[in-house]
C-alpha cells in the first residue's frame, strides 16, 4: 500500500474560470480516471481526468440540507445547499492497494458544526468511481439532515454544453421492468438563456423511486451521453428512498445523486453532537465510448462490488412456479417436476410458494410468516421426502420465503411483539393484509435466524429465493425521525442480515427475487446471488425485459425464466429459451409432459448454458439495435466475451423480417437452436454496415456466436 500526498494544481492545468491568484492554495488529488478538485475558497469536486464533459470544478460532491437551513440560493434542484456551499477540506489521504485506489477527503462546516468524511474508491481495471460519505455533528447543537447528496457532478463547461446531451433513465413496474428511454436534456431543461441573466437556473428534472420498491417505478441507475459519446453512468446503492436530480446553470448541467430525501421520501435524521450518519452509497462511471461503453465501465464496478460474494458456480434453477404450480404445491405434482427437471440437466430445484400452508386455506397470502411445513399438503413422509427425491435426482434443494412480512392471520402477528413492525401514528403499517417486520428488532432477526438455520439443518436446504411482494409506503417511525429514516434503518439492517445468514451458512444461494425485481438494487444485488428480472408469464412479452436487464444487472445475475410447455410450437419453445439464455437460465414448466422434440430442445439450452456460463461471468453487454422499445418487433441483446459476441435475437414479428446490426461482424455460427435439415431458418450474412439478418415467416429467436477477426 501506498500514500501519496495531495499536490498543487498546477496554473497550466487550471480550467480558465479558476483564479490563477490561489494557485497555491488550489489542490487536486487523482483517483483512478478521475481527480479530486478543491481549494481554500471551494468545496471538493469530482473531474473526469480526460474529458471536458464529465466533472466540474467548483461544484461541491457533497450537499447537505437541514430543517434549519436548506439552500445557499433559491432554488428546486439538489445544489447549492448553504452547508454545501460552506464546506471546506481540512485533511486527506490517499492509498492504493492491488484492488483499487482511495482517497479520504474531510470537510467541515464552520457554521452547522458539520464534519463530512468522503471515501472516494477508484477499482482498478475500471472508469468508476464509488463515493460513500459520513456526517458527523462536532457541533454543540443536534442537527436535523432532511438530504444528503450522495455524489453531485458538473456536466459539461457552458449552457450550450447541454444542447446535446441525452438522458438515459428506465421506467419499471410489475411485469413491464426495465423499459429505458432515451430524452434530449433540452426536452427536460429548456435553453432559457442563462448566461444572459447571469444567474443559475431554479428548476429541475428528474426520477425518485416510491415506497420500499427501489426499481417498482424507476431504475436506481441511469446515463447520460453526448453527441460525440462522452458519457456518464449512475447508480444508487440502497433499498430505500432515491432520487436523481438534473438541473442547469450558466456554465453547465449538475447531476445530483441523493438516497432519501425530506421532499420526496419522508426523510429526516436527527444527529445529536457526536452522532454520525451514513449517507447512500453511489457509483459513476465514465467514458468516450457512448452508452454501450460507460454501462460496461458500470458492469466491471459491479462485479468488484460482489467480489466478496461466494459461490458463483452459476448452477441452473428450477423453479415450480411460473406458468407452472403458482404457489400450490403438492407432493403428487412435484415428484414428476423434479424428475423432469432433472432429466433436462438441471442443479437446483427450487419449491416456490405454498410449502407452508395447508391447503385447505386457499388463500394463503394473509397467513404467511410461521414458516414451517404444511404437513396436510405433502402427506405421507411430509416435505422432507419431496426434498429427498430432489437430492437423490442429483440436484440442489430451495425454496420460497418472503422474509420481511407477517401475514394479519399468522400466529408470528400475536406473537411478535409491537415493536417488530413497522408502525406509523402509534399503529403497525398494514398493506394488503399483512404487517412489515423492521430487522432492526432483535426478536426480528431471531424470529428469521431460527427459520433458515431450521430449513438448511433440517432438510439441506442450500438455495433461498427471497421475495418481496408489498411496498409499505414511506417506512416507520419507530426508533426513527421519521418515516423514511426508519426505512433506510430496517434496509440496512436487512442486508447485514443476508450477509450474517451467509456467514453462518456458506454453501447457500440466496436469489433476490422481490416480486419480479421490484426491488433489483446493488445494496442487495451486491450480497446475494442471483435476480428474477420479471414474473412476467407471457412469453412473447419477455424479450425486452431480458434484454434490457443487463443495463442495470451483472448478466451472470440476470435469472430469466424459460417456461416452455407442451401447447408451444417447437418455434414457441425455442423462443422462450433463448429468453432463458440471455442471462442465467431460469427454467419452469411442465417439463415431463413435453414432446420428444421439446425435451431434446429443452436439453439443448441446458448444456448450451453450461457451456457459456463460464464467459457470462466476464461478460460486457451492449445493444445493436439501442435497448428495445417495450412493443419492438426485433430485439437484440449483445454480450461481448473473450472468444466473440454472443447474441440473442427474438423476433416478434410473424411476417418475415429483413434487418442488420450494425457494427457486427466476424464469423457467425448459430449456437441455439439447432439448424433446421430442411434448410428453412434464418440467413445470415456479414457486410460492410454490418451482420445482415433475414428471418423466416413465423415468431422466432435466434443465440448467434460472432467471432471476431
Amino acid at each position: 500500500m501506498t500514500d501519496t500526498a495531495p499536490q498543487p494544481i498546477d496554473l497550466d492545468a487550471l480550467p480558465e474560470e479558476d483564479d490563477h491568484d490561489e494557485a497555491l492554495t488550489t489542490f487536486r488529488a487523482r483517483v483512478g480516471a478521475f481527480e479530486l478538485h478543491w481549494s481554500v475558497d471551494a468545496p471538493l469536486s469530482v473531474v473526469m481526468t480526460s474529458s471536458s464533459h464529465v466533472g466540474r470544478a467548483g461544484v461541491g460532491l457533497i450537499e447537505v440540507l437541514t430543517s434549519a437551513e436548506q439552500r445557499g440560493r433559491t432554488s428546486q434542484a439538489y445544489w447549492r445547499s448553504a452547508v454545501g456551499e460552506r464546506l471546506r477540506v481540512q485533511g486527506s489521504h490517499i492509498t492504493s492497494d492491488g484492488g483499487a485506489e482511495r482517497a479520504v477527503i474531510v470537510q467541515t462546516d464552520a457554521v452547522s458544526g458539520l464534519e463530512v468524511r468522503s471515501t472516494v474508491t477508484a477499482p482498478r481495471g475500471t472508469t468508476a468511481l464509488r463515493i460513500e460519505s459520513v456526517v458527523r455533528n462536532a457541533g454543540r447543537e443536534p442537527v436535523v439532515l432532511t438530504a444528503v447528496s450522495s455524489a453531485t457532478i458538473g456536466i459539461g463547461r457552458s449552457s450550450s454544453d447541454l444542447d446535446r446531451v441525452t438522458w438515459g433513465s428506465a421506467a419499471s413496474e410489475w411485469l413491464a421492468e426495465d423499459r429505458w428511454r432515451e430524452t434530449p436534456v433540452r426536452e427536460l431543461l429548456p435553453d432559457i438563456s442563462l448566461p444572459f441573466h447571469g444567474q443559475d437556473g431554479r428548476g429541475h428534472a428528474g426520477v425518485t423511486s416510491h415506497g420500499a420498491w427501489s426499481s417498482g417505478e424507476h431504475l436506481p441507475c441511469g446515463y447520460l451521453v453526448r453527441g460525440d459519446g462522452e458519457a456518464l453512468a449512475w447508480q444508487i446503492e440502497t433499498s430505500a428512498g432515491w432520487h436523481a436530480d438534473l438541473s442547469q446553470t450558466r456554465n453547465g448541467g449538475v447531476l445530483s445523486l441523493l438516497g432519501p430525501t425530506d421532499l420526496e421520501h419522508q426523510f429526516a435524521h436527527e444527529l445529536l453532537p457526536g452522532e454520525s450518519f451514513t449517507a447512500v452509497p453511489v457509483a459513476i462511471a465514465a467514458s468516450a465510448e457512448a452508452r454501450d461503453g460507460v454501462i460496461a465501465g458500470l458492469t466491471r464496478y459491479r462485479r468488484w462490488l460482489r467480489r466478496d460474494v461466494a459461490g458463483e458456480a452459476l448452477p441452473v434453477v428450477y423453479n415450480d412456479f411460473m406458468n407452472t404450480l403458482m404457489g400450490q404445491p403438492t407432493t403428487e405434482q412435484l415428484l414428476p417436476l423434479i424428475r423432469g427437471a432433472a432429466a433436462a440437466g438441471a442443479e437446483v430445484f427450487c419449491i416456490d410458494a405454498g410449502w407452508f400452508a395447508d391447503p385447505a386455506i386457499g388463500d394463503w397470502w394473509s397467513t404467511v410468516g410461521e414458516w414451517r411445513e404444511a404437513t396436510a399438503r405433502f402427506g405421507e413422509g411430509g416435505l422432507r421426502r419431496v426434498i429427498d427425491e430432489i437430492h437423490r435426482q442429483g440436484m440442489s434443494s430451495g425454496l420460497w420465503l418472503e422474509p420481511e412480512v407477517v401475514g394479519v392471520d399468522s400466529p408470528a402477528a400475536a406473537r411478535l411483539p409491537d415493536e417488530a413492525f413497522f408502525q406509523r401514528f402509534g399503529r403497525r403499517v398494514q398493506e394488503d393484509r399483512r404487517y412489515h417486520l423492521d430487522f432492526r428488532h432483535p426478536a426480528v432477526r431471531g424470529h428469521l435466524d431460527a427459520t433458515v438455520d431450521h430449513l438448511v439443518e433440517e432438510y439441506g436446504i442450500r438455495y433461498l429465493k427471497l421475495d418481496y411482494n408489498i411496498n409499505p409506503g414511506a417506512g416507520t417511525e419507530r426508533n426513527a425521525t421519521t418515516a423514511g429514516d426508519g426505512l433506510l434503518a430496517h434496509t440496512r439492517a436487512f442486508q447485514d442480515w443476508l450477509v450474517r445468514v451467509q456467514q453462518r451458512h456458506p454453501s447457500l444461494r440466496i436469489e433476490n427475487c422481490s416480486s419480479g425485481a421490484m426491488r433489483a438494487d446493488y445494496a442487495l444485488l451486491s450480497v446475494t446471488h442471483l435476480q428474477s428480472t420479471s414474473d412476467q408469464q407471457d412469453f412473447l412479452l419477455y424479450p425486452p425485459i431480458a434484454a434490457s436487464a443487463p443495463a442495470s444487472i451483472l448478466p451472470e445475475q440476470c435469472g430469466n425464466w424459460a417456461y416452455p410447455s407442451s401447447e408451444m410450437s417447437d418455434d414457441e419453445t425455442a423462443f422462450t429459451l433463448v429468453t432463458g439464455l440471455s442471462g442465467r437460465l431460469y427454467l419452469s414448466g411442465f417439463l415431463e409432459e413435453l414432446r420428444p422434440a421439446q425435451r431434446d430442445r429443452v436439453a439443448e439450452a441446458v448444456a448450451l448454458h453450461k457451456a457459456l456460463r463460464g464467459e457470462l461471468a466476464d461478460a460486457t453487454p451492449f445493444w445493436p439495435l439501442g435497448l428495445p422499445a417495450w412493443d419492438a418487433p426485433t430485439v437484440c441483446l449483445g454480450l461481448r466475451t473473450g472468444s466473440g459476441d454472443l447474441l440473442f435475437v427474438w423476433d416478434r414479428d410473424a411476417a418475415p423480417a429483413a434487418f442488420t446490426l450494425p457494427d457486427v461482424s466476424g464469423e457467425v455460427e448459430v449456437l441455439f437452436p439447432a439448424a433446421p435439415t430442411d434448410g428453412s431458418g434464418w440467413r445470415l450474412a456479414t457486410t460492410v454496415a454490418g451482420l445482415s439478418v433475414a428471418t423466416s415467416a413465423g415468431l422466432g429467436a435466434r443465440v448467434l456466436k460472432v467471432r471476431r477477426g
